[in-house]
């Protein structure tokens, strides 16, 4: 398989890459999609080294500028012909302020979602091109909501409700690509979106202030973490799996309970297909991107059949 992995210099998507780097017999290709040249090269050295598997890749990309978004997916699109798996899975945690990133947007909104809005769109054909069923995986834990006359949070910011909303928004685009697919004449592309059931002990916590870390390092010791290799480990399959299996689970929102996946229940509003296409619009607009839109209409015309 080969999976290109969004925000693997840490946390989950690093714990999904080493894995997936070891695992199969050092079969699977990684693809890491990170700011950092520094840390994505790091992170392709260390895990050539512990497994042996050089098929580890690195390319740079900041998902709080849109060009560079773009630019990667040139760079994706000229050096691969086919992709298996893509873990949407970058995101800005804790922030101390509120961010405006140099495309005008909130940073919590283009980073966590908007950016990866563009670039599954613009790697979708890649996906359709895999001979093992191509699947998106999204990091979408299940709390958020939106806030649709303050999506750029100009009137009231805090970071988790910045974080949740889009989070919210990723799992709206996740439902409106499966229900895109269900006519689409390659509809062997699955879409998951994935709750991690226990908090991922990750660098994030080391961005927080001093203060808040205390709690984090009392519920450590009682079992409430996990790493982000056991992380990388539930998740494995989910990249993995048969096609068939992949199939069963689009279009939901799963987690890992008592060693097997679960359905979680989403709320209705988010599974409405009209709240589902203002979004859509909505983000279309802000990309202000001619290629992006064109994907976008040639997947609609077969919703319309």
């Amino acid at each position: 398989m080969k999976i290109l992995v969004t925000g693997a210099t840490h946390g989950m998507g690093k714990g999904v890459a080493k894995i997936l780097g070891n695992i199969d017999q050092q079969s699977h290709e990684v693809i890491i999609l990170g700011r950092s040249n520094e840390l994505g090269n790091s992170v392709v050295n260390e895990i050539v080294a512990t497994t042996g598997n050089h098929k580890v890749s690195f390319i740079p990309c900041d998902l709080s500028k849109l060009n560079d978004v773009k630019q990667a997916i040139k760079i994706i699109q000229n050096s691969h012909d086919y992709l298996d798996g893509l873990f949407i899975n970058a995101g800005i945690g804790y922030a101390k302020q509120h961010e405006i990133t140099e495309d005008g947007l909130d940073a919590h909104f283009q980073v966590n979602y908007l950016s990866q809005f563009i670039l599954t769109l613009n790697l979708l054909n890649l996906l359709e091109n895999s001979k093992k069923g191509g699947r998106v995986i999204f990091n979408t834990p299940s709390f958020g909501e939106m806030v649709w006359d303050d999506l750029q949070m100009e009137k009231s910011w805090h970071y988790e409700k910045a974080i949740g909303q889009s989070i919210v928004a990723k799992r709206m685009f996740l439902y409106k690509l499966h229900q895109l697919y269900c006519n689409h004449p390659n509809a062997n592309l699955s879409f998951v979106g994935f709750s991690i059931s226990k908090t991922v002990w990750s660098n994030q916590l080391n961005l927080i202030p001093p203060a808040m870390r205390v709690m984090p390092a009392i519920l450590k010791l009682f079992g409430f973490f996990i790493s982000i290799e056991k992380c990388g480990e539930i998740m494995a399959p989910l990249f993995t799996e048969e096609t068939s299996d992949s199939l069963q689970k689009s279009g939901k929102l799963i987690t890992w309970k008592n060693n097997a996946f679960i359905q979680m229940q989403e709320k209705a509003i988010y599974m409405d297909p009209k709240m589902q296409d203002k979004l859509w619009e909505i983000s279309l607009n802000l990309c202000d991107d001619d290629k992006t839109r064109e994907i976008a209409k040639s997947l609609e015309k077969y919703f319309l059949q």
